[in-house]
């Protein structure tokens, strides 16, 4: 029995936020000293990241809110953020979910299980309640809500998915992360902070996960095996804290040193026996461009193969949780991010009347019949790890048979990393059923 990953929708906010327009915005501040605006200038700048999106239209020039307001970040409240998260939180989380069911040959009534992932705020009945009701799923589908893990959580979302779908075959798990991060952003003269502010961004994801069998043709993801690790130093380096004035993020300079030497004992076992490079498909959590940079060296990858995480990081900045699901969409779909290119991955876009079609000449979001190129390379398979019928394709085919008409398919890693610092690795096998 073969656990996989049917389609992945993405849905992001309509506001969108120029990298460059939200550095100006931080940088005049009030309070903002001649210190921190040379912090924020290089931090924006640095960043890798050309554009964001938002629910907090201010941020953009739009119309002024409890957290905006003529140009300024306001100090508001945590309430006063919770109560945008609980207000906007539905429609992202059901356009997600609804790209995710267009085209994956799954309905509605199918559904036998819903899990929904989100770091940045709470209220109930919350995510998986909209959902059932949002959806007119039936009131017996059975619901999770993974709250508060940070940027690793659609991968424990993954796992509890998998368990559902190997304990029963006819299971469909509904995933959805959902983050709304910039309604925590604030002024600030605090490295760290600044930092954060210039990073995190809204968005949501949804996958669904099943065991039955795909529709001949159909593009898939195999869940072949995920593990989770603390490292041995950072508990004090990452961490994501309930304040006053809204989430505060500890995020210290010394993360991305201690994921680079870390991650190769984490991910070697997972791909064994081949090393990591050989992996032709990543979806790295793109937590900054600096640890994107530490991972590309500590495991040997190549530009190309780094390219996907570091276009999601580009095109949306980190949306915490939901992030490494829009590259594995990229992945899944064939969209795979060509960084010359500037492909938008054909995400939705969510407004007050619904979701929105995907950018003209993009695939549609879910649908995993689309073709295209994916990263060449030989595949990382083992059986004993429940992979199936998993192969070595010839470089630059994602669709090489075997003998027996069965797709091989590509080997892909998948990893994020949160508080603790916790490192969550999954490997997978993109193929056509």
């Amino acid at each position: 029995m073969s656990v996989h990953i049917r389609s992945i929708g993405t849905a992001v906010p309509p506001t969108e936020l120029p990298q460059t327009k939200a550095r100006d915005l931080f940088a005049a501040q009030p309070g903002i000293n001649r210190l921190g605006a040379r912090l924020i200038g290089a931090a924006f700048d640095g960043s890798a990241i050309e554009t964001r999106h938002t629910v907090v239209d201010a941020l953009a020039g739009g119309t002024d809110s409890a957290l905006v307001a003529d140009g300024l970040v306001l100090d508001a409240s945590t309430g006063a953020r919770n109560t945008v998260y609980a207000e906007r939180v539905p429609e992202l989380l059901l356009g997600a979910a609804r790209a995710a069911l267009e085209g994956s040959g799954l309905e509605t009534g199918d559904i036998t299980h819903v899990v929904t992932v989100s770091c940045t705020g709470f209220y109930a009945p919350g995510p998986d309640y909209e959902l059932v009701r949002g959806l007119g799923l039936s009131p017996r589908v059975q619901r999770f809500h993974l709250g508060f893990m940070g940027c690793y959580g659609a991968f424990p979302a993954l796992r509890a998915a998998d368990a559902f779908a190997r304990a029963d075959p006819n299971a469909v798990v509904l995933i959805v992360c959902v983050e709304l991060c910039t309604i925590h952003l604030t002024s600030s003269n605090d490295p760290e902070q600044i930092v954060a502010t210039s990073v995190f961004a809204d968005g949501a994801a949804a996958a669904l996960v099943t065991a039955r069998p795909a529709p001949a043709g159909t593009r898939i993801l195999t869940i072949d095996a995920l593990a989770s690790t603390i490292t041995d130093e950072g508990e004090s380096e990452m961490a994501w804290t309930i304040g006053d004035s809204g989430f505060r993020m500890r995020l210290s300079g010394y993360v991305p040193s201690i994921i680079g030497a870390s991650i190769e004992d984490v991910v070697a076992p997972l791909l064994a026996p081949t090393v990591p490079a050989e992996t032709p498909l990543w979806a790295i959590h793109p937590g900054g461009r600096s640890i994107l940079d530490k991972v590309e060296q500590a495991l040997g990858l190549t530009e190309e193969q780094l390219a996907p995480s570091r276009g999601v990081l580009r095109d949306h900045g980190n949306m915490s949780s939901a992030t490494v699901l829009f590259i594995l969409e990229r992945l899944l779909s064939g969209n795979a991010d060509d960084s010359r290119r500037g492909i938008s991955g054909g995400e939705s876009s969510i407004d007050g009347q619904g979701v929105d079609g995907p950018s003209s000449g993009a695939p549609a979001v879910g649908a995993l019949s689309v073709g295209g190129p994916g990263v060449g390379g030989p595949s990382a398979g083992d059986p004993t790890m429940g992979a199936s019928s998993v192969g070595a394709p010839s470089a630059g085919d994602p669709s090489v048979e075997n003998p027996s008409g069965r797709d091989r398919g590509e080997a892909l890693c998948a990893m994020a990393f949160g508080p603790g610092l916790t490192v969550e690795v999954g490997r997978f096998t993109r193929m056509r059923a």
